[in-house]
């Protein structure tokens, strides 16, 4: 046996216990790390060629592993862009360069461009929204976009569909033809029983009010006429006659259980001189014995030019933004990202990960769908790393660094012996 070869053994495994020492002192400093991912050292011989009665020492040799798969567990926060993933996948962001990365670390804040960054500098990715579910891409990130959500700017939405929902009384009289609302005659009388009126509001493409006022009149059995002038041309009464005409006129008809017959149950308002275009579901508007004619309730979508107050995140990762007089839009959809084996990402600092040859290709989906967790709002996931764990291995890498350094002081020691007997 070689003193060299024994003394070099000795340095290996000091050398490999210090590797452990090292991700040891890793794992204590961000333990506190949002979605830290612990790392560990594994140990594996090396093996030298003995033989004729001599042994040579070999050494021995370490791999570093990190519990990506492994999740933290999560703690609530005050701030409604904190999110975390309950089980499995990834958030997609990407650096000031332009490149994509993974990450679990949800501490996402908007900045001074409203774009959402956490603390590692790297922006949220996700699909503008648009009312359908993106279709995703195996192994690409096409389509993904910077989330925004534009906390400074101004925002309007033209109006494009509203619903009406109401009972028509069938006891109602008949109108005469020359006093319906479509011939915009002063002798229009609006009784609430054989004329029913409702008022709607919009908004055009600058954000700005239009109130819509609707007008039903019983113009047979079963049959209801709905004209829809632009409150803005009524007269100074507020009434008719209105000194435009009626942007529409449709008739509606009832079979004999007082529902709906049109097929499509809507009307098209055309409002040009606002540059609208409406479709107003009437489906839920029934013929019924009732003592006079009502609308329950009625809707239109679109929202006036106002600043978003706050930002929301739903479990299923739809940013919706929060106005002060509209009800919340939503503006993007965050995917997430997940590969066959998590363990084998790359680490990078900013705790991200790229994907390598052994991770496999990555998978965009849903949160929510097969094979992807669920996404937390005001919460986060804390590090995964066990202190006691942490401070036991480094009791044990500090016993087995002291005793190779036994080993080599040995070695030398009998190296000095060598060296005297020439002396």
């Amino acid at each position: 046996m070689s003193l060299f070869g024994t003394m070099k053994t000795a340095v290996s495994g000091m050398g490999a216990q210090a590797n452990k020492l090292g991700t040891v002192g890793d794992n204590i400093a961000n333990a506190s790390t949002t979605g830290y991912k612990s790392a560990s050292t594994s140990f594996s011989t090396l093996v030298l060629g003995s033989g004729g009665g001599n042994y040579n020492s070999g050494g021995v040799m370490t791999n570093v592993n990190y519990s990506i798969s492994q999740n933290g567990p999560l703690q609530s926060t005050q701030s409604a862009t904190d999110i975390a993933i309950q089980g499995d996948g990834f958030f997609v962001v990407q650096d000031t360069a332009g490149n994509t990365f993974l990450t679990r670390a949800g501490s996402f804040k908007p900045d001074d461009e409203g774009f959402l960054v956490n603390d590692g500098g790297f922006k949220l990715l996700g699909y503008k929204y648009t009312g359908t579910t993106p279709t995703t891409v195996i192994n690409s990130y096409d389509g993904l976009v910077p989330v925004n959500i534009s906390a400074d700017g101004m925002t309007a939405t033209a109006s494009t569909s509203g619903a009406l929902t109401g009972n028509l009384t069938d006891s109602a009289p008949i109108v005469a033809a020359a006093n319906l609302p479509s011939t915009n005659s002063s002798t229009v009388n609006v009784d609430q029983v054989s004329t029913l009126k409702t008022s709607v509001t919009g908004y055009d493409p600058l954000g700005n009010a239009v109130k819509y006022d609707f007008y039903f009149s019983k113009t047979g059995d079963g049959e209801w006429e709905v004209s829809v002038y632009d409150s803005a041309f009524a007269s100074a009464t507020g009434g008719f006659p209105y000194s435009q005409p009626a942007l529409t006129t449709e008739t509606m008809s009832y079979d004999d259980l007082g529902k709906l017959t049109n097929d499509p149950a809507t009307i098209l308002i055309d409002d040009t001189n606002n540059s609208t275009s409406i479709t107003v579901d009437l489906s839920g508007m029934s013929q019924l014995g009732a003592e006079k004619s009502t609308i329950s309730k009625g809707s239109v979508n679109g929202n006036p030019a106002e600043e978003v107050q706050s930002v929301s995140i739903n479990a299923d990762g739809t940013v919706y933004a929060t106005y002060a007089k509209s009800s919340p839009r939503p503006l993007f959809q965050i995917p997430l990202a997940d590969v066959a084996s998590p363990n084998n990402l790359k680490v990078l600092s900013g705790n991200v990960f790229q994907t390598t040859a052994d991770s496999g290709v990555v998978t965009l989906g849903f949160a929510g769908q097969t094979g992807f967790g669920t996404i937390a709002s005001k919460q986060l996931e804390q590090s995964n790393v066990d202190i006691a764990n942490e401070l036991t291995e480094m009791i044990q890498a500090q016993r087995s660094y002291t005793a190779n350094s036994k080993v080599f002081q040995t070695g030398s020691d009998l190296m000095d012996v060598l060296i005297n007997l020439v002396r």
